[in-house]
């Protein structure tokens, strides 16, 4: 079954991108690091939940597969590599790779 997916980042939220898959039953937001989506680009990567490889789909093209695992059940999904890289660099020059940071005062302040 082929279904879109929605990736967007929040530079205050710098170390997270959230995927938002568009499914019948309804929209689907999983977190993911923003690290671990770009370690998926070269090798597989993940533990738990979200686990990510390189692969090449039926089409001959390179692809990041993407497994997701919750206690509803578990979902399995694909992203151009060029796609996710394109969405990537456009995050590094929101944020750039090491320079993310997390406004704590203003984290605590919200908790409240």
């Amino acid at each position: 079954m082929a279904f879109i997916a929605t990736f967007s980042y929040d530079p205050h939220d710098p170390f997270a991108v959230v995927v938002t898959f568009h499914v019948p039953a309804g929209d689907i937001p999983w977190t993911i690091a923003r690290s671990l989506l770009t370690q998926g680009l070269a090798e597989p990567c993940g533990e738990g939940d979200v686990r990510l490889r390189p692969a090449v789909d039926e089409d001959g093209r390179a692809v990041v597969r993407m497994d997701f695992h919750s206690p509803e059940g578990r979902l399995r999904a694909g992203v151009r590599t060029g796609e996710l890289l394109s969405f990537l660099r456009r995050t590094w020059l929101a944020v750039a790779p090491g320079e993310e940071s997390i406004d704590l005062d203003s984290l605590v302040a919200a908790l409240r």
